[in-house]
């Protein structure tokens, strides 16, 4: 059979530039919950954490670190092995997601000042009352929630697997 052309699939109407934010949040329901990461390699442990995210509220908004963030969080110099744009289009791809948008800064902090979400969240590995991500949200009455991770589920000890690590 020939190929066959079809059209985009939805889920990329998820991934929001910086620019049109303002009219997609506009669209998305409260409260909203905000998360944000590299999501290098999605494995259970990021499904998981984003459904529990999502469950929080009425919509998840991502903030996708792009390719230069990524790299000033010291993960190495090989990461992330997935572009961003590949990361993204993942993320939006899920259910529990509404919106992916991508930051370049080391931080989310000016991106979560444009979000201005009901309830930031990170994983439990983040000690959530030292971040400066959770003063900004408490700022304007929001508030910040750690999720417990997925025990032995990480990027990292994925890719030293692959790698032919322990």
């Amino acid at each position: 059979m020939p190929d066959v052309d079809l059209p985009a699939p939805d889920f990329l109407r998820k991934i929001c530039a910086p620019t049109e934010l303002a009219p997609a949040l506009a669209e998305l329901p409260r409260p909203l919950v905000f998360t944000n990461g590299v999501f290098d390699i999605v494995h259970r442990g990021h499904v998981t954490y984003l459904a529990q995210a999502r469950a929080l509220g009425a919509a998840l908004v991502v903030g996708l670190n792009s390719d230069a963030s990524a790299r000033l969080l010291g993960k190495g110099p090989e990461r992330p092995l997935n572009a961003e744009a590949d990361r993204a289009a993942v993320l939006a791809a899920l259910a529990s997601v509404d919106l992916v948008v991508t930051f370049d800064e080391a931080d989310p902090l000016a991106l979560l000042q444009r979000v201005r979400p009901d309830i930031y969240v990170k994983g439990g590995d983040y000690a959530i009352e030292t971040l400066r991500e959770t003063a900004l949200v408490r700022s304007w009455g929001g508030s910040a929630r750690a999720i417990k991770l997925v025990p032995g589920r990480s990027t990292t000890a994925l890719v030293q697997r692959i790698r032919g690590g322990s």
